[in-house]
Parts: C-alpha cells; sequence; structure tokens
C-alpha cells in the first residue's frame, strides 16, 4: 500500500508517502504562502525524489479541517482530484486529530490540540492514548478559551495543550489550570503528515463526490449573509 498524505489546513503545510509500515518521505514548511501554489509543486519534488509514480498510489488521506478555510479547501480539493483521477479511495482526518497523534502517544493524560479561531475562541478537541490507540475523549469544537480550560479543570489527569497558536491562548490556559497544564516543545507544535498518513491507513475511506471539509463553523462571510437573509444557522 502507497499512500500520500496531505495537509494544507492551517500554516503548515505537510506531505508524506508511507508504504506498508514505513515512512518514505515528508516534507514540512511553517510559513505564511499561499498553499495553492505550493501544495502540488511539493507534492511532485516529494514522488519524484521517492521514486514513486502517480499510478503506484493505492490511497490518499487528507486533513479535512478544522482550520483556515481556504486551507481546507485546497487541501481537500487536491486531494478529491488526485483520486478520482487516480481511481483509489480517499480519507480524511480531523486536523486536530493529526495533532494530538503527533506529541501524545507516550504521554499519561489528556491531549488538547488547539488552533486560534480569533476572538478568544480555538478549535479544539481532547483526546487521549488508550492500549496504543488514539481516542477521541470530546469532540472537535469552536468555543471560548475560557470556556474550555473550565470545562477541563474537572479532569484528574495532566493535559498536554499542543499546536502552533498556543502562545495566543498560554496565559489563560496556565491561570486557569496551572500545572494541570502542560505545554508541547516548539518542535511538536507542526502536525506530521506521516502522522496523518498513518491514522488514514487504518480508517474506513470516504465516498469521493459526498466527501466535503469539515469547518465546524461556517465562515464570518457566511454568518452575514445568512442574518441578511434571516436565515437561522441552526436549521
Amino acid at each position: 500500500m502507497s499512500i500520500l498524505a496531505i495537509d494544507t489546513s492551517n500554516y503548515t503545510l505537510g506531505v508524506a508517502l508511507l508504504e506498508e509500515d514505513k515512512v518514505i518521505g515528508e516534507y514540512i514548511t511553517n510559513v505564511k504562502v499561499n498553499h495553492s501554489i505550493r501544495a502540488m509543486p511539493a507534492i511532485q519534488a516529494l514522488m519524484k525524489d521517492c521514486g514513486i509514480a502517480p499510478n503506484q498510489l493505492t490511497k490518499i488521506v487528507v486533513a479535512k479541517g478544522p482550520g483556515s478555510y481556504t486551507g481546507v479547501r485546497i487541501g481537500v480539493t487536491i486531494a478529491k482530484t488526485l483520486a478520482w483521477s487516480l481511481n483509489i479511495p480517499i480519507v480524511g482526518i480531523s486536523s486536530l486529530e493529526i495533532l494530538a497523534a503527533n506529541t501524545g502517544r507516550y504521554f499519561k493524560g489528556y491531549i488538547s490540540p488547539l488552533f486560534d479561531a480569533r476572538r478568544g475562541q480555538i478549535y479544539t478537541g481532547l483526546y487521549q492514548y488508550q492500549n496504543g490507540h488514539l481516542e477521541t475523549i470530546m469532540p472537535d469544537q469552536n468555543i471560548l478559551t475560557i470556556d474550555w480550560v473550565e470545562k477541563l479543570r474537572t479532569l484528574n489527569e495532566p493535559i498536554l495543550f499542543v499546536g502552533n497558536d498556543l502562545p495566543i491562548h498560554q496565559e489563560a490556559i496556565e491561570l486557569a489550570l496551572g500545572e494541570q497544564a502542560v505545554f508541547a516543545s516548539i518542535t511538536e507544535n507542526n502536525p506530521r503528515p506521516a502522522e496523518l498518513g498513518l491514522l488514514g491507513s487504518k480508517r474506513p475511506v470516504e465516498d469521493l463526490h459526498s466527501f466535503v471539509p469539515n469547518y465546524i463553523r461556517l465562515a464570518e462571510a457566511e454568518v452575514k449573509w445568512m442574518e441578511a437573509k434571516g436565515i437561522n444557522e441552526t436549521k
């Protein structure tokens, strides 16, 4: 099995190639540059360097969000196009779950990956490794940081926070949780596309035509349009 993993859901651009139980190539950058320009050249360069032709791929795995609306769309569009043109299956994985898998395998506690969602909010969820498998304890959500840490205060185990946006929210987390909060090192905050590929290797495939990103919340422009039209977002 040859898997191509693609993550453009945030500033980090990640591409990986996996064959059976081996990572044969990985490309990661974390810069504010348009993924629509850089993603396909990165995929092509990695495949060329690893000696993998497109017709050798057997599965595409993509980060499906949450994250940057544009970034998520770019990754999912590329992945769906490749899966359709190569006639191979596609799998979508939570962008937050990738971060949790990145750091928590040997952590004795809970894992809270996060991305900044502006206005004091974060995209986050709660995960934990149990018997060697990453389990979802609380589903991915969009929530105020102060409300999230209040939820976590009742837990009796340490919580590992991970993500490149930690500095924005770290003070609020430390204030609420004290020593219960553990923070990943800077070398752990980039989501690893190899972890994405590994997660996707074990998951059921998506229906290609109905597969869509998971934004969790609507874009601000969509919310304003719905308000102007008198449409209730919850319907």
